[in-house]
């Protein structure tokens, strides 16, 4: 046996043992930090952090407050429906993405499996409605018409569905009592999104993922005071999820209640006169079109002349607002989006422009007073008026002879405006304006509030537009590519049109100046800044911001935060002009373009002040406009495509006066009759309990007023009148078209 002598360890394996040595004490040594990191400098954050996971909360639903007429009549409150919801979440953690379980939803509550799963998916930019649009991670209403029946099998076989529940719930109502709409005024809801969660975390407002938020009119301006603050009860529960105790609790706040100045009586009849209006106007024949009128749309605004606030406000088309709740289905998202309805979402009261016509004419009166004319004249009342080749002519070419600006006005005699702005635009410079040219005509109807928000509180209203050079200039730069490229000299009407402006759109020309001088060409005002400026007329010179909101007060009814009238200026006139053009239009309804739709008022003692237009439109039929006001009330009415003003629209506002006052078709005025004699000043009382003290409502206020006439045979006022006289306004569709055209480009 050989001997191997011992020659020591192997270095390699040193060197390895060393090195595992040390990894080893460095694992130690980070592991250790790590764990002082976690439990002794970061351990209190990580505890409260950690502590948090067993804590779960339950969010409760604050009760919005309800939108009140201003006698206390609720125009949105709410009712308790049982709610179907899916949570998307749970649905999602499905294999099947829980089409099964939708399935078989769908077979309980009666709707087709499409329908159902509709309604849980996403909106985006290329998802149609139906969608959901409020945070997926809320749960998403199917329906809110669930029966007891329903319910009850979705509950007792909770094991076949899973992430559905069938839950009592407070849900928005839209109850239009006596029929008044109000949908335009009111908008509607929808669920708050995940974006407008983030914006709102830090402010002093935020939103909860269950929350329904306005979207447009009083339900969107009011939002913060009608929405009330949600409660949030804390549970501790166990790694299990079951409950071990209450953290805390936050209790809800029901939202408060908005009293309105609008009167639902008086909302119904505007309403109704509004659509008669428009439906005896499709029956009169256009002989400029040889077709009958089309009078697509309109819009009434009835304001209280003292204040500026909105008895009743109506548009048309309209629409059930109430189509909002629960999710709204394809079909109506469609009806009311598309062009086929003509977009009755929109409220054209504020958001409908046109030009106003002859409405119009009461700002050039106080211009030209303020440029240093006489409001006594005398001014040529001619047959036409001609400036270069092109001549302008007044109403069936008939000619009044020297007259005042104050018979100019019930008259509406064009040529004698076309005559003043048209010396005013010489003496600014005409086409080559001085440097600080006076601009009257322009600067007047800025001071009138024209080409600006009234500053009504509804959100999304217009501006309307004042052609002045200012604009002139940024429309031609804005347009002036287009117009050089379409533009033809001898091309069409437009063509040519599109030339002229090419050339020289950013001046100022004659033609611009009388058309714009009767409210024609390219002025659009919105019915709003119409009614705003008529009430100003009538208190005496003060623009008050047009206001649909009376008050705010608490659902236990002890606070009460009064919303008050405020004034965005006065009148560009003196008092002694305000007078003047205050007498003429008294002389409009008495003796002038509106007498024949005035015929047995009682003017001795609720006097009536009027003004008549009918405003041409290129490429569609004439704009009927009326505009009128008493001590009380200013009342404008508008028709898009509906014929002449008093035409058209006169009848519906005098029966809206007619329902006011209690007047009958023979002029007697029986108090209790009338609906609003003078405008509402007390406020409705909200009881401690949340009840509102309201007036017992009829079913059909407009019904009530055509049976409450005197003599029951009498012809319907909405009804085409026979043998009227031939009065100026009457005879105003023949006065438009032998005028020529509304353009002039000299």
């Amino acid at each position: 046996m050989t001997n191997i002598p011992e020659t020591g360890r192997n270095p390699r394996v040193q060197i390895r043992l060393v090195v595992i040595q040390v990894l080893v004490l460095s694992l130690l040594l980070t592991l250790g930090g790590r764990l002082w990191y976690l439990q002794i400098r970061e351990g209190a954050a990580y505890a409260k952090e950690a502590s948090g996971n067993h804590v779960q909360q339950v969010v409760e639903p604050a009760v919005r407050g309800s939108i009140l007429d201003a006698r206390g009549v609720a125009l949105a409150d709410n009712e308790t429906r049982l709610v179907v919801s899916a949570s998307r979440t749970d649905l999602l953690k499905m294999k099947d993405d829980g089409k099964e379980v939708l399935t078989k939803l769908a077979k309980v509550l009666g709707m087709t499996p499409k329908e159902v799963q509709e309604k849980v998916r996403l909106c985006d930019a290329k998802t149609p409605q139906p969608c959901w649009n409020g945070s997926p991670y809320q749960p998403i209403p199917i329906t809110d018409e669930a029966t007891p029946k329903q319910a009850l099998q979705i509950r007792e076989r909770a094991e076949d569905f899973p992430g559905i529940t069938a839950e009592p719930e407070a849900v928005r109502r839209y109850p239009s009592p006596g029929k008044a709409n109000t949908a335009q005024v009111l908008g509607y809801l929808s669920p708050v999104t995940d974006e407008e969660i983030k914006k709102a975390q830090n402010t002093n407002s935020p939103y909860l993922r269950s929350d329904q938020v306005g979207r447009s009119g009083l339900e969107r301006q009011y939002d913060k005071a009608l929405r009330g603050k949600a409660g949030v009860t804390r549970y501790e529960v166990d790694n299990l999820g079951r409950v071990i105790g209450q953290a805390e609790a936050d209790p809800a706040h029901p939202g408060d209640n908005l009293v309105t100045s609008i009167d639902s009586r008086v909302q119904r009849i505007a309403e109704y006169q509004l659509n008669e209006a428009m439906k005896e106007a499709r029956k009169q024949h256009d002989r400029n079109t040889g077709t009958n009128y089309k009078a697509d749309s309109g819009a009434v605004v009835v304001m209280e002349a003292k204040t500026g606030r909105v008895v009743a406000m109506a548009s048309n088309p309209t629409y059930d607002p109430n189509a909002w709740v629960g999710g709204i289905s394809a079909k109506d998202y469609t009806r009311l989006t598309g062009k086929s309805s003509n977009y009755p979402l929109l409220n054209r009261a504020i958001q409908g422009q046109s030009a106003p016509g002859s409405i119009f004419k009461v700002i050039p009166t106080a211009a030209a007073v303020n440029a240093g004319y006489s409001f006594n004249g005398p001014y040529n009342c001619s047959s036409s008026y001609s400036i270069g080749g092109q001549v302008f002519k007044n109403f069936e070419s008939q000619s009044h002879g020297a007259i005042s600006l104050g018979r100019a006005l019930e008259v509406s005699c064009d040529t004698v405006f076309y005559a003043l702005s048209h010396e005013e635009w010489k003496r600014d410079g005409g086409t080559k304006p001085k440097k600080n040219a006076n601009d009257w005509f322009y600067k007047t109807a800025h001071q009138f509030g024209l080409g600006k928000e009234t500053g009504i509180d509804l959100p999304n209203e217009v501006t309307g537009r004042v052609p002045d050079r200012k604009w002139k200039l940024d429309y031609w730069k804005a347009n002036k590519d287009v117009w050089c490229r379409t533009g033809k000299r001898n091309g069409s009407y437009a063509e040519k049109i599109a030339y002229e402006n090419c050339l020289e759109g950013n001046r100022l020309r004659a033609g611009d100046s009388v058309n714009y001088s009767i409210g024609q060409g390219d002025t659009l005002v919105t019915p709003i800044q119409m009614a705003t400026i008529y009430s100003a007329i009538s208190n005496g010179g003060t623009l008050y911001n047009p206001s649909v909101g009376k008050a705010v007060i608490s659902a236990d009814g002890k606070t009460v935060t009064p919303i008050k009238p405020e004034s965005h200026g006065k009148l560009p006139m003196t008092q002694k002009t305000r007078d003047e053009i205050d007498e003429a239009l008294a002389g409009v309804a008495t003796r002038g373009t509106a007498a024949w739709r005035f015929g047995g008022w009682p003017q001795d003692k609720i006097p009536m002040h009027a003004k008549t237009g009918t405003a041409e439109v290129y490429g569609k039929q004439t704009t009927s406009w009326f505009a009128t006001y008493t001590k009380d009330y200013s009342i404008v009415m508008t028709i898009s495509q509906g014929g002449t003003g008093s035409g058209a629209s006169g009848p519906a506002v005098r029966n809206i006066y007619n329902a006011l006052y209690g007047v009958s078709e023979d002029g007697d005025i029986d108090s209790k009759k009338a609906l609003l004699p003078a405008p509402q000043k007390a406020l409705p009382k909200v009881k401690t309990d949340g009840t509102i003290a309201s007036p017992k409502v009829s079913k059909d206020p407009a019904k009530d007023q055509q049976a409450k006439k005197k003599d029951p045979n009498a012809p319907d006022p909405l009804q085409p009148a026979t043998a009227a006289p031939p009065t100026p306004e009457n005879r105003d569709t023949r006065r438009r078209r032998r005028r020529g055209s509304r353009r002039c480009l000299a």
